[in-house]
């Protein structure tokens, strides 16, 4: 892999157990979901709980700092990965985190309390339909989509369904009065985003290769409109609501972090997909790094000049473009 550098980056102080996922609001405050222990994927912190950190992205220097959560959540077993935010109409904040107690899935309901810089917890959801989740898009403080990326979570049939290649990963659309699969036959469906006019739904099929583009029906159903095929695998999909371009953190090899070997680690990339519903999307490669600086990029996200990059289980990176 060509390497393609950013002058103006440093390390994030204090995130060292990854930083799967990354979700900023339109005030510059972020969301980082990290610590997350996946099956047959490396761990640095494999004894302690994950956690959902928070950065200024408004401070001269921002740091990633720990969100207090109200008492009663389980937080020994805490094991976030996607998270997708929502601001209802009277400006509330809606956190949705996907949670792996004890290797289930479930989906966590927060909303943000800033003025002490904490997270009140909601209301846990289960559902048969919701067996793996890897990633979620909130479209409401009710509803949400959701990507299993695997048909099974039981970590030998789940390898066993990558060896086979098996198309039986989906999405499936969560409301308390309906709960349904509205896209199937991915082989990894994994990072979801949604166009800024809320007309379309972006899918990341891991192991495709590829991204979905679905057209967002009135009845929450999705339809395919085309697919992108790349020669990467792309994991989550950030949205920048100002310009509409899609930001995907990408696994240029993605054995290396299935066989984590230290002395051969999993490289990083960033790609930048401007206009997708065109005849020729351009796709350009933002960053790509063998990892030396850092192993298995996940998610990247811009807000006013500034990119952050966040990984599955190793460290995030914050550059000034």
């Amino acid at each position: 892999m060509e390497p393609v550098e950013l002058p103006n980056c440093h390390l994030i102080k204090g995130i060292e157990a990854g930083a799967e996922d990354i979700d900023i609001l339109p005030n510059g405050l972020v969301f980082i979901s990290s610590g997350l222990k996946y099956p047959g994927v490396k761990s640095f912190a494999p004894d302690k709980p994950g956690e959902i950190l928070l950065m200024d992205l408004n401070e001269k220097n921002p740091k990633a700092r720990e969100l207090r959560i109200s008492r009663g959540f389980d937080l020994a077993s805490f094991n976030p990965h996607g998270i997708s935010t929502y601001i209802d109409k009277d400006d509330s904040v809606y956190l949705y985190v996907v949670n792996h107690p004890h290797q289930k899935s479930t989906v966590e309901v927060f909303t943000f309390v800033e003025d002490d810089n904490s997270l009140k917890h909601l209301k846990t959801i289960k559902h048969d339909l919701l067996p793996s989740v890897n990633d979620l898009l909130a479209v409401g403080p009710d509803g949400f989509y959701a990507t299993n990326d695997h048909y099974f979570f039981d970590s030998v049939l789940m390898f066993l369904e990558m060896f086979l290649g098996l198309t039986w990963s989906n999405v499936v659309y969560y409301s308390p009065t309906e709960v349904k699969e509205v896209a199937g036959g991915f082989y990894s469906a994994n990072g979801i985003n949604m166009s800024p006019d809320e007309k379309y739904i972006y899918i990341a099929d891991l192991l495709g290769h590829n991204i979905h583009v679905m057209e967002k029906h009135a009845n929450w159903n999705l339809t395919q409109v085309k697919v992108l095929q790349l020669d990467t695998l792309i994991d989550n999909l950030f949205l920048d609501h100002s310009t509409g371009d899609i930001w995907a953190g990408c696994h240029p090899n993605g054995m290396k972090v299935f066989l984590y070997d230290p002395e051969n680690p999993p490289g990083s990339e960033v790609l930048r997909i401007q206009n997708i519903l065109s005849e020729k999307p351009l796709v350009s490669r933002v960053y790509a790094e063998n990892g030396s600086v850092l192993q298995g990029s996940s998610v990247a996200a811009v807000h006013d000049g500034k990119l952050l990059i966040g990984t599955v289980f190793h460290k995030a990176l914050y550059c000034e473009l």
